[in-house]
């Protein structure tokens, strides 16, 4: 028996239900009678009920727990014949253990892999609808919806729809295996039992895997499940409905139930929550902290009907658009390209947070987001300034939540020859184009990383990181920097689901111009070139707007970088193929 049972808190009254001609082991940790909901969990292959355990310290004491042994694993019966774990005796199983240890209680319900493939033929069956209150499933599909999903994609024929078919078969090759003779038996009769802990260590990020003593066991003949159901499931699927609230948890990196399988859950189970994880697929044993954390809250808001700002946006709705349930920060969303950004996510239905020195002007963007029907809200801040920064991303984390997409676009310009420009004036500069981007993915990076959350960061920089120019060397500077940094930091976080990208616009007419610093010029000077740069900007006619589609455009496809303007791609390529005749232009003054 595992370690974490000797704890006196998480001792269990253990106990035997009879389903049919099976006897179920099933394990209970709080007294019926202590008021608390019911959380019912049940495990996939080739575990037991074991494999909660990591979970239950955590959840000790908020609930009244309860866990089983499926038939075939742990304590409980071992029917010899495949036919003997059909969906239909695995559901009435659970309904045999709910009404013995919940009979007055529906029961929040929990499952992964073969438990969640299981429990969802009693989540879609009308008759047991009064005993599950929530359903949270981790990485397991019904497997009707999988037949019907396999059906559409063949009939579409398109190269995309097959790619998904074949790449889910190669995912799931095991199944083809468990079905052959013997072998499966075999090979975890042979010593795979013994080596399972390490595979759960090295290849999916459980830290400290226990030794499970009935591994061999379980693993023996829990391939029943897979060829007592999988081919008469697929090759002819039930519409299975459900109105049972359902809480989908998808692991990013799970790598053998792929997200696509959920792509229209929605059809099936109107009343959905949908969490990502940037976790494996045992999420359950590498990281139990998270779960409990969203388990809480989705049970709880079933209970009180009252939700927290996370799991609101977790919701899918039914008119869901591509950014919807996706929390967005955009960070100089006063105006410009930052408001034009905003905008944009705002019209795929993300929530929005804008963020703003000039906090009247990030309100005015808020309320233009609200009127595309968005939830937005606005934040004054000093970008410049790291504790103003580190504020500002607590604030958010603990307000609205871990943000899914952070944009790094405030900024601020300055032209002029570089030795002539003064300490202060090269550390304002640095401090706004370049230390705010770097707060602002260490920061909210961090927060996507501790929370194993999928997300985006998205850098603003400029064309002038590819094309030198004695006008302006602290702004080209600074923003090749922004480049290199998101560089660097995408191929950092590749293996987390974070994506960087570096957006490079080039002349578009945002007004930085009459912001911009002319360092060595008097006042009427620096106005006249002023006006002379924007009237050039204007003539250019390269808008905000078309920056902000081409940001969102990069998230939504994870591009590393953006060139947004034909002056951008012609600078690039001669960056990349004559830096020579870069260098030449670069000693020409082309602002005078």
């Amino acid at each position: 028996m595992n370690a974490l049972l000797a704890l006196p808190d998480l001792q269990p009254e253990r106990l035997f239900v009879q389903s049919g001609d099976v006897r179920l082991a099933v394990h209970c940790w709080g007294a019926p009678d202590n008021g608390k909901p019911t959380l019912l969990m049940v495990h996939g292959y080739p575990d037991n009920h074991e494999t909660w355990l990591p979970l239950i310290r955590q959840l000790a004491g908020r609930y009244r727990i309860v866990a089983y042994d499926v038939r075939g694993a742990g304590a409980s019966d071992k029917p010899r014949w495949s036919r003997d774990y059909h969906l239909q005796r695995l559901s009435e199983d659970l309904q045999a253990v709910i009404r013995a240890t919940s009979p007055d209680r529906p029961v929040h319900l929990l499952a992964h892999d073969w438990g969640s493939i299981q429990t969802w033929e009693s989540v879609t069956d009308p008759q047991c609808r009064p005993l599950i209150a929530s359903y949270t499933s981790i990485s397991g599909p019904c497997l009707d919806h999988v037949g019907f999903w396999m059906r559409e994609h063949l009939r579409q024929r398109s190269p995309k729809a097959l790619k998904a078919v074949f790449g889910q078969l190669l995912h799931s090759w095991y199944i083809a295996f468990f079905h052959t003779p013997v072998v499966p038996e075999l090979l975890w009769s042979a010593g795979l039992a013994r080596l399972w802990p390490q595979f759960l260590k090295h290849a999916e990020g459980v830290r400290h895997p226990q030794v499970n003593p009935t591994q061999a066991s379980d693993g023996r003949h829990g391939v029943k499940l897979y060829r007592g159901n999988f081919i008469r499931s697929l090759f002819r699927p039930r519409k299975r409905h459900t109105e049972v609230p359902v809480q989908l948890i998808v692991p990013t990196r799970d790598r053998y139930v792929g997200a696509q399988l959920f792509q229209h859950l929605s059809l099936w189970a109107p009343r959905l929550w949908r969490r990502e994880a940037s976790v494996g697929h045992w999420q359950l044993l590498a990281e139990p902290e998270q779960l409990a954390g969203w388990l809480g809250e989705f049970i709880d808001a079933q209970e009180t009907g009252e939700s927290p700002p996370a799991l609101q946006r977790a919701q899918v709705r039914p008119d869901a658009r591509s950014m919807s349930g996706k929390l967005v920060v955009v960070t100089g969303a006063g105006g410009g390209i930052g408001r034009s950004t905003l905008l944009s996510f705002a019209e795929r239905g993300a929530s929005l947070l804008a963020a703003d020195l000039d906090l009247e002007a990030a309100e005015r963007s808020a309320e233009l987001a609200r009127a595309l029907g968005a939830t937005a809200h606005a934040y004054q801040v000093d970008v410049g300034d790291t504790q103003a920064m580190e504020t500002f991303a607590e604030w958010v984390r603990d307000t609205l939540g871990v943000p899914d997409v952070v944009v790094s676009n405030a900024g601020i310009g300055m032209a002029g020859p570089m030795l002539d420009t003064s300490p202060a004036e090269w550390e304002r500069l640095l401090r706004v184009n370049l230390w705010s981007v770097i707060d602002g993915c260490r920061l909210f990076g961090r927060q996507m990383v501790a929370a194993n959350k999928p997300g985006h960061l998205v850098n603003v920089a400029s064309g002038v990181a590819f094309a030198p120019s004695r006008n302006y060397p602290a702004y080209a500077t600074s923003k090749a920097a922004v480049l290199m940094l998101s560089e660097c930091l995408r191929a950092e976080l590749a293996g987390r689901s974070i994506g960087v990208t570096a957006v490079c616009p080039g002349f578009v007419d945002t007004g930085i111009v009459q912001a911009t610093r002319f360092v060595g010029m008097d006042a009427e000077r620096q106005a006249r070139r002023q006006a002379k740069i924007q009237r050039f900007y204007k003539r250019r006619r390269l808008s905000p707007d078309t920056v902000g589609e081409k940001l969102v455009r990069a998230v939504e496809r994870n591009k590393a970088v953006v060139s947004v303007g034909s002056e951008v791609h012609l600078g690039a390529l001669q960056w990349r193929f004559a830096p020579w005749a870069t260098r030449f232009l670069a000693r020409f003054d082309l602002t005078s």
